[in-house]
């Protein structure tokens, strides 16, 4: 962002929200820290907070914090994680509008008496709006108390992931959210929908004659979407012994990625039309077949702190995805993500219809001679923000002889774009979660649809496989795509343009 910025309102036409109090529920958790004291410092930077409002924060008796001591861990999560230094005029502002209120599920009384003191000091009639950064298990009895204390009345709520571990699991979760909450006032959070280049895909795709006409199974032969991580489990071996690679990335993530490059023309570009396309696709889905899913686990794992020795967790998980409707049935769609691999990347690859090409030769060492000869026009999206787009394509080799050769062109949005306003994912869920803007949030029936598709894998997994720190997974996840190849590592090494 530029140094300077503009001030409290509404810079360049963006929205600003009504008058607000945020309560964050898990205040001196790590998710706080990291992401939204940080992420709403940085709204209030650019002018994007509501004209007035206060942020409560909230957590258990046991680790309640005074004012001060909430607003000193403050400054400590924005200097370390935040994009902006905590200082000056803007830190005094922000910080001004910090509290902290505890709560435990038998006395409310100090978050109740924080909220109302909030209220008082933004006047009028602000909205309430409450962020669960909580672990899902105590989703429940903070929803109840909120309900049964009165302060949900016409509030919103932000659930984190993951939204339950199975169907079951998730339908009593929508029923304990739903029992105080109508689902227009429930924004289920998934930080990757709230990326600038993913919502640039929907831009890429309908506002382009370019692309809309031949993004379909006419045109397209398979899709990728790819997202390996090179750090592990980070200490965090109780949850994700519990979760997985598939539940964590795959269901929670990926799925939802396939629902924004698989979905038909939206009628506008709001959140009714934009979440029902979605549900088509998710309705469309094929259940999981266990046969078409790759299992991995780095070794080294069962080693980590916490794990069981003789864990059958995936850290990496390869599937085949398809979808049964008129646009995409017989394009495979191929999912990966993982621990521990080669690079930290997220790419969507969709891989054109090869033509034919018996009349060009391939120039000595091309790449694709070591691959059978396969070889294909793609367009490739990095949605990791900033992100770019490069199609690949085959042009004459210079020289004297009719040979072929790859070349690309490529956007980047670091490059191209002003991003004076460019926000994080959080950044950006969190100010449409304040406009009531569901159109990046997940709904509950096509997070009941996932779960549906996901069952058989849940229900019958096969072995995990090991494969090396550093690696990219198992060798059977190549072996999934035959006759054709990840393009991640592409010719390049990083895959980047």
């Amino acid at each position: 962002m530029n140094a300077t910025h503009p001030p409290p309102g509404d810079p360049d036409g963006h929205p600003v929200p009504d008058d607000h109090v945020v309560v964050l529920f898990g205040a001196t958790g790590d998710l706080a820290r990291r992401k939204l004291l940080p992420g709403l410092y940085r709204l209030a930077r650019a002018g994007l907070m509501p004209r007035s409002y206060r942020i409560v924060g909230s957590a258990p008796a046991a680790d309640a914090l005074t004012d001060e001591e909430f607003r000193a861990r403050a400054k400590e999560a924005v200097a370390a994680f935040g994009s902006e230094p905590p200082a000056g005029e803007h830190w005094q502002a922000f910080e001004s509008t910090l509290t902290f209120g505890a709560a435990d599920p038998d006395d409310p009384e100090p978050l109740i008496g924080a909220v109302r003191d909030a209220e008082r000091a933004v006047g009028g009639s602000p909205r309430r709006l409450y962020h669960l950064a909580v672990p899902p298990q105590a989703f429940a009895s903070v929803v109840e108390m909120l309900g049964r204390t009165g302060l949900a009345q016409g509030a919103r709520v932000v659930v984190e992931k993951p939204f339950g571990t199975d169907l079951d699991s998730a339908k009593a979760l929508d029923a304990t959210v739903h029992a105080v909450f109508d689902e227009d006032r429930v924004f289920r959070i998934d930080h990757f929908l709230g990326k600038e280049s993913v919502d640039n895909i929907l831009a890429l795709r309908f506002a382009n004659g370019l692309f809309e006409p031949v993004w379909n199974r006419d045109h397209i032969s398979h899709v990728e979407i790819d997202v390996p991580e090179t750090l592990g489990i980070e200490g965090r071996a109780a949850f994700f012994e519990e979760t997985g690679t598939f539940r964590d990335m795959i269901v929670t993530h990926l799925f939802q990625v396939l629902g924004i490059v698989a979905m038909e023309p939206p009628a506008a570009l709001d959140a009714k039309s934009l979440r029902d396309e979605k549900a088509k696709v998710f309705q469309a889905l094929r259940p999981v077949d266990p046969d078409l899913v790759v299992r991995g686990q780095y070794e080294g794992y069962r080693a980590e702190p916490g794990v069981d020795p003789h864990s059958d967790t995936e850290t990496f998980v390869a599937l085949r995805a398809e979808i049964d409707n008129w646009r995409w049935t017989g394009v495979p769609f191929y999912l990966r993500s993982g621990k521990r691999l080669a690079e930290r990347r997220q790419v969507v690859t969709l891989h054109f219809t090869e033509p034919p090409l018996r009349m060009f030769p391939l120039a000595p060492g091309h790449r694709h001679a070591a691959r059978g000869g396969r070889r294909g026009n793609t367009l490739v999206v990095d949605f990791d923000d900033p992100g770019w787009i490069a199609a690949g394509f085959l042009v004459k080799e210079p020289g004297p002889t009719m040979r072929l050769t790859d070349a690309r062109m490529s956007f980047k949005y670091a490059d191209s774009v002003q991003r004076r306003y460019g926000l994080e994912g959080y950044e950006r869920l969190v100010h449409d979660a304040m406009l009531g803007d569901q159109s990046l949030f997940t709904r509950s029936d096509g997070i009941e649809r996932l779960w549906e598709v996901a069952a058989p894998l849940l229900r019958a997994p096969r072995p995990v496989e090991p494969y090396a720190p550093g690696s990219w997974g198992p060798a059977a996840a190549g072996e999934l795509l035959a006759p054709h190849h990840w393009f991640l590592p592409d010719e390049r090494g990083s895959g980047s343009p």
